[in-house]
């Protein structure tokens, strides 16, 4: 649970284990090979045992690739990992590329040789991604060649065991619906896309259809496994068999089959001449040479359970709510000592990252955090996803800005919320785009909208007052968010590139704008919030959705001019802070009630 501050990887990774990897390519008449930072599960989080990025280059970050030929090498990264691979990657050995603009393919196109044999390992590329990855070795004059096993599995001496952790029920009271009855929805589902079976390798999809929990993965309780679902709603669980206890086999009864994971490709091959959904985004490109070799008919379609998931029932967002409470109070208790102890300027962001996940943990509900805290002093508060470690933490100085995006994973509910919190005296300027990403926030938090609405129309509206003083940030702007899953879901999300997916009912997405000031400071302010059901509005014509916000915990009111928000958004933040004060007030002490009395005061 605790967060790890030693940042694993580093230069030494690349300089010890590059010239290993290319032994391995020499033994397997390669010229090259391709790393992608995903494994076959495609999760946020990887174990160990798959980090594989990070073996042969030292690079940590949750995003990225690596291209090894046998002359030069290169580590592709998105904006937010520029500096983190500058510190983690020897340059000497590895050439730092971005991933946009199509990187990763331009480089092949200008570095494969005519007659290069480049590999890769088909459990760890989409079917999509491998398509223009071909194209682009093939481009050069180069051959793109699947390997049976991988060469860093096999040059990876040390490499950590497989994950272990035992399956967990999540009780029905929390789930709202039994396995059964989800299993007999999503089974029509397949049954309207002309399918016999799908075939779902998403662990976090797994785990809520059959209401099971697993630990194989940090900051996520899923179970690494994966599913066979027929038509008739009869399932077959693929997974290690040490995971499961007896009452796990009694809680999944007849209907679902527990078989050994690696008996999986054998199966397979069983379904020759059926009719197979499965989701080219989310599945292996093993998956579908294994179907296709079997003779079964491939349906490509969007994974059926995602969509049922991300619309919580009204016992999940009970749940979630109650966890959104508890998480609140520890929050504010934190906000409180932010106010108080770390303004000194000697507290550093390692110690107020753990200062918090202390209070989270006092709540002795805590069962780990649902991602790793970015607690950014400063300079480093800029950097949109920073990690803090003991090489790169600052103290939280006086005259700057603190932020601490983090959130904790309860057995009710999945929490995410950003504070951005002074210490000493704000500047004017820092003051005046809190304020703006405020005004953003809660107009994100206000809108009402039509059935179809999609995140993409609404995106906009948080970046409104921003880009009237011609500002942005280069993020999204809401994410969905699991039940006691993952902090990261989809399908839904809210951002400038536009999206298929409806907004509906149920749905949990995140309200984050921000500024982030180079070489200055950040800031973001992000709460949880859900869609209601359509309802009228008084002298409309059409019902409208909207959102509830589930997050509570006070909004620095120190950083807002009043003077730049409307009469309407200053009774938005009058009236979110008398909730605030009402729901959290009680769970914390008299000294931090009399404190958040003070920050709820009306303004």
């Amino acid at each position: 649970m605790i967060q790890n501050f030693d940042v694993q990887g580093g230069p030494d990774f690349g300089r010890t284990n590059l010239p290993k990897l290319r032994a391995a390519l020499a033994k397997k008449n390669l010229d090259g090979f391709l790393i992608p930072h995903e494994d076959e599960y495609n999760n946020e989080y990887l174990p160990d045992c798959n980090e594989r990025l990070m073996w042969a280059t030292g690079f940590t970050g949750s995003a990225g690739a690596a291209i090894v030929l046998t002359e030069r090498a290169a580590v592709f990264v998105d904006g937010r990992y520029t500096l983190q691979v500058k510190a983690q990657v020897d340059e000497n050995l590895y050439a730092y590329k971005r991933v946009e603009d199509a990187g990763v393919t331009t480089w092949l196109k200008e570095n494969v040789s005519e007659g290069d044999k480049i590999g890769y390992d088909a459990k760890l590329h989409s079917p999509d991604a491998l398509t223009r990855l071909k194209k682009a070795v093939e481009a050069a004059g180069g051959k793109l060649i699947a390997v049976e096993t991988n060469p860093i599995d096999e040059a990876w001496t040390d490499r950590p065991a497989p994950p272990k952790a035992k399956l967990t029920i999540q009780p029905l009271e929390l789930a709202g619906r039994d396995h059964e009855e989800k299993r007999t929805e999503i089974a029509k589902i397949v049954e309207v896309k002309g399918a016999d079976a799908a075939l779902i390798t998403s662990p976090s999809s797994i785990a809520w259809l059959l209401n099971i929990r697993g630990g194989d993965v940090m900051c996520s309780p899923l179970p690494l496994a994966s599913l066979i679902l027929h038509k008739d709603g009869n399932a077959e669980l693929f997974v290690d068999p040490d995971k499961v206890s007896e009452d796990i086999r009694a809680h999944l009864g007849n209907q679902v089959s527990i078989n050994d994971e690696t008996k999986l490709t054998a199966r397979i091959n069983d379904l020759k001449g059926k009719a197979v959904l499965i989701d080219p985004s989310s599945s292996a490109s093993f998956m579908f040479d294994t179907l296709d070799d079997a003779g079964a008919k491939i349906v490509r379609g969007m994974d059926p359970i995602a969509l049922p998931k991300a619309k919580k029932n009204k016992a999940e967002i009970e749940g979630t709510t109650a966890a959104h409470v508890r998480d609140g109070a520890a929050v504010t208790k934190f906000l409180h000592w932010l106010a108080t102890d770390a303004q000194s300027g000697n507290v550093d962001e390692i110690e107020a990252a753990q200062k918090l996940e202390s209070f989270r943990a006092e709540t002795g509900l805590l069962k780990d955090l649902s991602f790793e805290s970015i607690s950014g002093a400063g300079s480093n508060g800029a950097i949109v996803h920073y990690r803090v470690s003991k090489a790169t933490t600052k103290k939280l100085a006086k005259g700057s800005l603190y932020l601490i995006d983090s959130g904790g994973q309860y057995v009710d509910g999945t929490t995410d919320i950003t504070r951005t919190v002074p210490i000493g005296t704000p500047t004017d300027e820092m003051r005046k785009c809190f304020t703006l990403v405020l005004k953003g926030h809660i107009a994100l938090s206000q809108i009402r909208f039509p059935k179809g609405t999609t995140g993409h129309a609404i995106d906009s509206l948080a970046r409104m007052a921003l880009w009237a003083h011609g500002f942005d940030y280069d993020h999204g702007t809401g994410h969905g968010v699991g039940v006691y899953l993952g902090v990261h879901e989809g399908p839904q999300r809210i951002a400038k590139s536009p999206s298929s997916i409806a907004l509906e009912p149920g749905m949990i997405v995140s309200n984050e704008p921000g500024y982030y000031k180079t070489d200055g400071f950040g800031i973001r302010i992000e709460n949880l919030q859900y869609v209601t059901e359509a309802a009228p509005i008084k002298g409309g014509e059409r019902d409208m959705m909207g959102f509830e916000t589930i997050t509570l915990s006070p909004i620095e009111p120190s950083l807002i001019i009043k003077d730049l928000l409307s009469p309407n958004e200053i009774d938005w933040l009058n009236d979110y802070h008398a909730r605030v004060l009402e729901e959290i007030g009680p769970l914390v002490s008299d000294e931090v009630r009399k404190w958040l009395a003070t920050m709820c005061a009306a303004i």
